[in-house]
């Protein structure tokens, strides 16, 4: 199946690609401020898939605006500001427990977002639009059909698994609480 001139398997291979490198920097950062490891992701992986959300999300939606950089800048703020606010605020709702909260930081917006965390998602909208995608979807779109396959479906199942164990886990957490 193609989407927008570009197979669906390789949306997905660069959605765990994003997550994982999201993952990457938020351990990163943490590891950083806490001189210590703390898996940042919601799931047991290494992966966040905010970020790789996010990224899908600009490439479906900005592909327009790369004509214009500092249009694509705002509307990835816009776009991942979005969805940072909704993921924080559904799974508060879902799950009791908040994974993220800003409230002590300047110009936030009910603690889900702020001024300093949406700057990079403009940032990282334009590396995302004019460099990443464009040498990763190269080179998965060269990936033989046989790889392209295999990397799919194996990545695929491992993140379904993932997603099942995890939600059961944090299900189970806070049911006990």
């Amino acid at each position: 199946m193609v989407i927008f001139g570009i197979d669906i398997r390789v949306y997905f291979l660069l959605f765990m690609l994003y997550s994982f490198i999201g993952w990457c920097m938020e351990v990163t950062g943490k590891l950083i401020q806490y001189k210590r490891f703390i898996n940042r992701g919601f799931l047991v992986g290494p992966y966040c898939p905010i970020y790789g959300t996010g990224a899908i999300l600009i490439t479906f939606l900005l592909n327009r605006y790369t004509n214009d950089p500092f249009v694509l800048f705002i509307m990835a703020i816009l776009v991942c500001g979005t969805l940072e606010y909704l993921t924080s605020y559904f799974m508060e709702k879902i799950y009791h427990a908040r994974w993220w909260d800003y409230s002590q930081r300047k110009f936030n917006i009910n603690g889900r977002v702020c001024l300093n965390t949406i700057i990079p998602f403009g940032l990282l909208g334009l590396f995302i639009m004019y460099v990443s995608n464009p040498f990763l979807i190269k080179n998965i779109e060269s990936l033989p059909e046989v790889w392209l396959n295999g990397l799919f479906w194996t990545i695929l199942v491992i993140y379904l698994i993932d997603n099942i164990i995890s939600g059961k886990v944090i299900t189970s957490l806070s049911s006990t609480t």
